[in-house]
Formats: C-alpha cells, sequence, structure tokens
C-alpha cells in the first residue's frame, strides 16, 4: 500500500511567552524571553531561582473546579491546548468517524507535582498511609491522552509516548506513520510537561543542568553564547491535528503544512550527556531527510534543539554541519528555547508548531541572549541571532534530544 500523505489542520499552544496560538507566535516573533523568578513555590533556598512558567493560568476558564481537582497541572495544559487546536481546525467530531481518530501524546514526567505533593503529605504526616484516590490516575503520563479521547469520544489508537525531551516529537512521529499505514485518519498529538516545582527545580539543580543567572533571569537561556551555563526550565503544552491529506481535502480544511518525514536514532553513549561527535544527532537528521525524500540543499530551517548548555549546543552544530555541509550557510538556524526555555516532554510540539508558522508566514523567529561568539562554533552560521528573520521557507526541520540518548526529528514541507 503507497503510504497516505499527513498534513497538519490545526494548533493549539499555552506556553511561557503566551497562552493561545496568537500570543505564542507574537511572542516569539517579537522575541519575548519567558523566564522570571519561580511563583509556583518557594524557591528562595534553591540554586535556580527562576524558570519560564506559564503565566495567568486559571483551569477554571476552561473546566470545573472537580474536574480540575482530578487533574496534574501538566493534563489540564493539555486538555486547554487540545481544545484549541480541534477548534483551529474546524472538525466537528459529530460529521466524523471516531473510532479512525486518536491521540497520542508525550509528556517526560507527567504528573510530577501530584507525586511530590502526595510524599510531602504523606511524610508530614503520623505515618498512616492516606492518599489522595486519584494519586495514580493524575501521576501517569497515559491520563493526557486518555481524557482527551473521552473529552471528545475519540476511539482510535491511544497511548502516551516517553522520551524525555523527544517525547512530543515521539507522539508526533508515532501519529505520523499510524496514519500513513492507515491505522487511522486523524490523530490529535502533541505533549504537555508541568514540571516547574520543588522535585523539577531540585532534580535538575542536583545535576548542575539547570541555568543559575538568577540576577538576570530573562537572558538565562543563551543558546550558542560562550557564556551560557544550562538550560532554563520551561511548562506548558502543545497541540496539532495530524490528518490524512485527502480527508482533509475532501472536507475543506485549512491547511498548515505536510509533515513530511521523520527520523529516530540513539546515541547509545551516555545518561544525559549528548555524544561529543554528534553520532545519534547526525543519524536522526540524516533518516528524517531521508523518509521525507528530501535533499539537505532543500532545507531552509531548523529549529535545534538548541538548550543552552555547554555540551549539547556544540554537538548539535557539528552535527548539523556534517549533514549539511556548505549548505549550512544557507540555512537560518535557530533555537526558541532561548524565549520559551526548555518544555522537557512538551518541547519537541511547541516547537514544532514554530516551525510549521515559519513555513506558513515565510518568516523565522529569533534565537535570542546571543552576546559573545563562542570559539568553538563556526561564525559564518546564521544562528539568526537576535530578530526575526524573513525568507522564503518550504522546508523545515525541529530536533529533539532527550536524556538516555533518545533522539527525535520531524520535518514540515509547504503543501503543494
Amino acid at each position: 500500500m503507497k503510504p497516505r500523505r499527513v498534513v497538519i489542520t490545526g494548533l493549539g499552544a499555552l506556553t511561557p511567552i503566551g497562552n493561545t496560538l496568537p500570543e505564542y507566535w507574537e511572542g516569539l516573533l517579537t522575541g519575548t524571553s519567558g523566564a522570571a523568578p519561580i511563583t509556583l513555590f518557594d524557591a528562595s533556598g534553591f540554586k535556580t531561582q527562576f524558570a519560564c512558567e506559564v503565566k495567568g493560568f486559571d483551569p477554571m476558564e476552561f473546566m470545573d473546579r472537580k474536574e480540575a481537582r482530578k487533574c496534574d497541572r501538566f493534563t489540564q495544559f493539555a486538555l486547554v491546548s487540545t481544545d484549541e487546536a480541534i477548534a483551529d481546525s474546524g472538525l466537528d467530531f459529530e460529521k466524523e468517524d471516531c473510532d479512525r481518530i486518536g491521540v497520542i501524546w508525550g509528556s517526560g514526567v507527567g504528573g510530577l507535582e501530584t507525586f511530590q505533593n502526595e510524599m510531602l503529605n504523606h511524610a508530614s504526616g503520623d505515618g498512616s498511609p492516606r492518599f489522595n484516590p486519584f494519586f495514580i490516575p493524575k501521576m501517569i503520563p497515559d491520563i493526557a491522552p486518555g481524557l482527551i479521547s473521552m473529552k471528545h469520544g475519540l476511539r482510535g489508537p491511544n497511548f502516551a509516548t516517553v522520551s524525555a525531551c523527544a517525547s512530543a516529537s515521539n507522539a508526533i512521529i508515532d501519529s505520523l506513520n499510524y496514519i500513513k499505514m492507515g491505522y487511522a485518519d486523524i490523530i490529535v498529538s502533541g505533549g504537555s510537561e508541568a514540571a516547574v516545582n520543588i522535585a523539577g527545580i531540585g532534580g535538575f539543580n542536583a545535576m548542575h543542568a539547570l541555568s543559575t543567572r538568577n540576577e538576570d533571569p530573562k537572558t538565562a537561556s543563551r543558546p550558542f553564547d560562550k557564556d551560557r551555563d544550562g538550560f532554563v526550565l520551561g511548562e506548558g503544552s502543545g497541540a496539532l491535528i495530524l490528518e490524512e491529506y485527502e480527508h482533509a481535502i475532501a472536507r475543506g480544511a485549512k491547511i498548515y503544512a505536510e509533515l513530511a518525514g521523520a527520523g529516530l536514532s540513539a546515541d547509545a553513549h551516555h545518561m544525559t550527556a549528548p555524544h561529543p561527535e554528534g553520532i545519534g544527532a547526525k543519524k536522526v537528521m540524516f533518516n528524517c531527510l531521508r523518509d521525507a525524500q528530501i535533499k539537505p540543499e532543500d532545507v531552509d530551517a531548523i529549529n535545534m534543539h538548541g538548550t543552552s548548555t555547554p555540551l549539547g549546543d556544540v554537538a548539535e552544530t557539528n552535527a548539523v554541519l556534517s549533514v549539511f555541509g556548505e549548505h549550512t550557510y544557507n540555512i537560518n538556524i535557530n533555537s526558541t528555547k532561548s524565549m520559551t526555555g526548555h518544555l522537557l516532554g512538551a518541547a519537541g510540539a511547541i516547537e514544532a508548531i514554530a516551525s510549521i508558522l515559519a513555513i506558513t508566514n515565510n518568516i523565522v523567529p529569533p534565537t535570542i541572549n546571543h552576546q559573545t561568539q563562542d570559539d568553538q562554533l563556526d561564525p559564518k552560521i546564521n544562528f539568526t541571532l537576535g530578530k526575526a528573520q524573513a525568507r522564503n521557507v518550504d522546508i523545515a526541520l525541529s530536533n529533539t534530544f532527550g536524556f538516555g540518548g533518545h533522539n527525535a526529528c520531524v520535518v514540515f514541507r509547504k503543501i503543494t
């Protein structure tokens, strides 16, 4: 059977720089930093006291109190962003075969705050095993796609992907393949994360993974800068409606772009550090281009994993040079994490959205906060520093890499 084409027909975003898709895109284009002192808990005793929080989010604006109390923050984010994406797609599920519509969702840690709070409550008590009956359902990562399917009556493939910071990209890739192979016509996909809490900040601080630039949080996420000192933790959600091309055409859907292909690989190297030669990063981009039957010289933009870590930015940049050669200098390379921070398991979703909107609008969002050239990075590379750059964008890649050596890459193409 000839693989079916897959297109994007709806988008939703709930991010540290905008709580809706238009607000998120505006934040990207204006180079807005989402970093600020932490408000969700008292972080005064931590080495890192700032993060990229979602701002002004009240779940009661979107669901009743009873429903909100049954959901961890990461699930609340998922329900809100998918509602926006579904509305954006114009889908009317009453007119669709919901046995052919699935939900595949990514989250790296799921209900971390729920787990944290239950343990803190237990430790502060008299030792009696008193736990919230929703403890387990609130914590497990797969509850997000489960509740999305229940809310909308979607009975197709339904599961969660967990691959650390590549989780949402893995969800999108699984969705692509399920539609290509004919198991579904439409899949609601993406990822959500809510790890700005005691356990999240404390755990990443213990690993020395986070920036400690407490005196100037807004400039702390500085991918490709010589003085980068770690990533900035973010939270939020991104949702995409993936749809078989002919199905989308038949219902007159708005089409943002085609999901042309995807790649996967493993570093097989270290628990948390990238391979110093970028072997896995090279392989995943090569696999992605091969899957999409796209030549390296046809790529216009790459949204890098670009976390602002000393090792990661160098390894990934060198991998790009290895894959794209001289054409690297013709590509707009950026890291939207400079603005949003690192959303862990949700990163692949909001960064895929940024790539899709770059194609739709022919403009590449900037990499902000770059102040000092890193001698380890080729100065001829266009990292889209400081300001968004207008250009024709027909093909855009998005990279995500996760602890454990998980690498995922997706490529989007202007619809023709």
